[in-house]
């Protein structure tokens, strides 16, 4: 069974995180949430308060999960890439070749990281000056090896299909976009 960590700081993007979390585990993808903070109680940018399933603390490396996700949101980005430890995690995931996916503002960590000097990265319009080295795309999601990156909330259903469709295969990515009936919105769009 995958495994996938999703790293929660104060001020997250709750879209991005709980539309993630919801659809993986849709697909039996186990998400474990943990909070980088001391105690599981993490408050989203808009004033949602999240429980987390862990703490930072109680992670002791990327060898029990298949990746990591960092949902945007502010000040949660800049939380979390002026968070050492996270910024460690992520390498380490990245070394490991294991998904590392940043949505919205979140790309910045992976910046800090030094992980996407000359890869393919999006990220929510006005971060391109914060992710120099990288090769910018507007595009709404976009992979680079392991690394995946999408623009903001209202493309957090794209960004969680491509983690199912690295995670799963792409006939699980078919089976969550009928369960959700995005094959029907995406049928009414295109007449």
């Amino acid at each position: 069974m995958k495994k996938i960590l999703l790293l929660l700081a104060e001020g997250f993007e709750e879209v991005e995180a709980l539309t993630t979390v919801d659809y993986l585990r849709r697909m039996d993808i186990v998400v474990d949430t943990c909070s980088i903070h001391g105690e599981k109680k993490v408050m989203g940018a808009h004033r949602i308060a999240v429980e987390a399933d862990k703490t930072l603390a109680e992670i002791d490396s990327s060898k029990d999960y298949d990746g990591v996700v960092l949902p945007g949101g502010l000040p949660g980005a800049t939380n979390l890439r002026d968070d050492e430890r996270v910024i460690e995690l992520v390498q380490e995931f990245n070394e490991e070749g294991k998904i590392v996916a940043a949505i919205c503002a979140a790309p910045i960590v992976l910046e800090r990281a030094g992980i996407i000097k000359d890869k393919k990265v999006t990220s929510y319009p006005g971060f391109e000056e914060d992710l120099k080295g990288s090769q910018y795309l507007e595009d709404l999601v976009v992979q680079d090896g392991n690394i995946i990156t999408a623009r903001g909330p209202a493309v957090a259903v794209y960004f969680a299909l491509s983690i199912v469709e690295n995670l799963v295969g792409e006939d699980k990515k078919e089976e969550l976009k009928k369960d959700i009936l995005l094959n029907m919105v995406e049928e009414q769009i295109c007449k």
